[in-house]
């Protein structure tokens, strides 16, 4: 994980009894050691095309399967980036916004890939140490309760949480540095220069300094990361030996760091702000990227099709640029026009399912029967390549709805809430649907599969 947040702490004024105080305790000590829970996943095409080139070398030379690993983006605005279990790679929307280049964010990106190969995960060994020791001292301290030595309790409880604490900090931290020299081994066998990544950590530094009122004084050994001024000192030596340290990045990869950090940043924040940071005297594809997201999300779609005009203008035949402007057609309440501008875009990224679905999507908006056929056509291909896309399934049961399949609309509706994690819906829809499928097919099949996880995951839920 690579994060900055406040050194600030905010204590109670006072302490409940013994036994109250125990329970709060260990509760509070459980949830500080779960993984930071991801904010909605943002999904977009040529964000995610262009994370999949950066990252894919470095995959290799982490020893990792390509195929089987994952760069997500996630809406937070927070400088962070985790990982939280299996093989997924979590980059939040304000790293995006604070990185400068392709660099910089691929050395976050051997960072967290350190974390993969390295099987760490934050409720693991170190949090389980520290659970116990926390439950330990619950022990200790409810005898101590039971015998009516209250501030005996309450002062094994603070020694108990104290060991506790600094055990898993401990652990983070090992972690954290087994992660950073990873990724110096990553980014060597990938011909990466580590400029990007010493650049990140002394940004991270200037938002420690920030954010801290008493930086000089920070407590190194009372946080999960080392401090950023001694990650740039640890790795710096190691970095410049490197042959590749003046390796240089193509330029084109950074041109396409601008685009999508543009555009996230149009569509994350206020319309202001994003004016702000790209005025309408700049004339740049980013500027115009920027604003084109900013105005459609202000509602103003004239001022947002004029910006798309300017991009297509620059790039007629570019799938994104095209995908944009058959999204702002069709979010504008012009379903027509935007179909042959979306059917383009796939023709000219025919391996992008987010797109096809978005072309399906206008299909079936234009409420015109004859146009049914082709939709689930190009959403059946769309989900064959990228069956994780709750839209695309719940389009696909549209289209099942308007033609009379109801078995197979609900079979949708269960792929799509299964996604969601709505065990409920999930269940309601998959047991619908097995009802009105043929037994033994391969959609009754995965209704079924459907049902059963579901099921287990809301005895769970009641047992919990």
């Amino acid at each position: 994980m690579i994060a900055v947040r406040s050194t600030r702490h905010r204590t109670g004024a006072s302490w409940p009894a013994p036994v109250r105080l125990a329970l709060a305790i260990l509760v509070s000590l459980i949830l500080a050691l779960q993984p930071a829970a991801a904010d909605t996943v943002l999904r977009d095409s040529e964000t995610e095309a262009y994370f999949n080139e950066i990252a894919k070398p470095l995959i290799v030379a982490a020893g990792l399967d390509p195929n089987n690993v994952k760069v997500m983006l996630v809406g937070d605005m927070d400088i962070n980036a985790f990982v939280a279990g299996g093989q997924i790679v979590y980059i939040n929307a304000g790293l995006i916004k604070a990185a400068d280049n392709t660099d910089q964010l691929q050395g976050v990106i051997a960072h967290e890939l350190g974390h993969v190969a390295g099987g760490h995960a934050i409720n693991s060994a170190g949090g389980r140490e520290a659970t116990g020791i926390t439950i330990l001292s619950l022990l200790l301290a409810g005898m101590a309760a039971a015998a009516g030595g209250g501030e005996a309790a309450m002062g094994v409880l603070g020694a108990g949480q104290q060991a506790a604490m600094g055990k898993y900090l401990a652990f983070s931290r090992t972690q954290e540095a087994s992660a950073d020299a990873a990724a110096v081994g990553y980014l060597l066998k990938a011909h990466v220069s580590g400029k990007g990544s010493l650049d990140f950590f002394k940004k991270l530094e200037h938002e420690e300094y920030r954010l801290s009122s008493s930086y000089e004084d920070t407590d190194p050994f009372a946080q999960t990361h080392p401090m950023s001024a001694d990650r740039i000192a640890n790795l710096e030596q190691s970095y410049k030996a490197s042959p590749w340290w003046n390796a240089k990045t193509d330029p084109t990869l950074d041109a396409r760091f601008a685009r999508i950090r543009a555009k996230l940043i149009g569509y994350v924040e206020d319309p202001e702000q994003t004016l702000k940071i790209y005025p309408e005297s700049d004339h740049s594809v980013a500027g115009m990227y920027a604003r084109a997201f900013a105005w459609h999300r202000a509602a103003y779609p004239d001022k947002a099709q004029e910006e798309v005009a300017k991009l297509v203008a620059t790039a007629p035949h570019d799938p994104y640029f095209l995908e944009l402007k058959g999204q702002i057609l069709l979010e504008s309440g012009k379903p027509y026009d935007a179909i042959p501008v979306l059917r383009e875009a796939v023709q000219r990224a025919p391996n992008q399912p987010l797109i096809a679905s978005l072309f399906g999507h206008a299909l079936i908006a234009t409420e015109d029967p004859k146009n049914f056929a082709e939709a689930k056509g190009v959403l059946k291909a769309a989900l064959a390549r990228d069956d994780e896309n709750p839209f695309a399934w719940y389009q696909l049961g549209v289209v099942y709805d308007r033609e009379g399949d109801q078995a197979r609309a609900a079979l949708a509706s269960a792929e799509r809430y299964n996604l969601e994690g709505n065990a409920q819906m999930a269940l309601v829809n998959a047991r619908l649907a097995l009802a009105g499928i043929p037994t033994g097919t391969p959609d009754w099949i995965r209704a079924q599969d459907i049902a059963m996880v579901s099921e287990n995951a809301m005895t769970k839920k009641k047992k919990s």
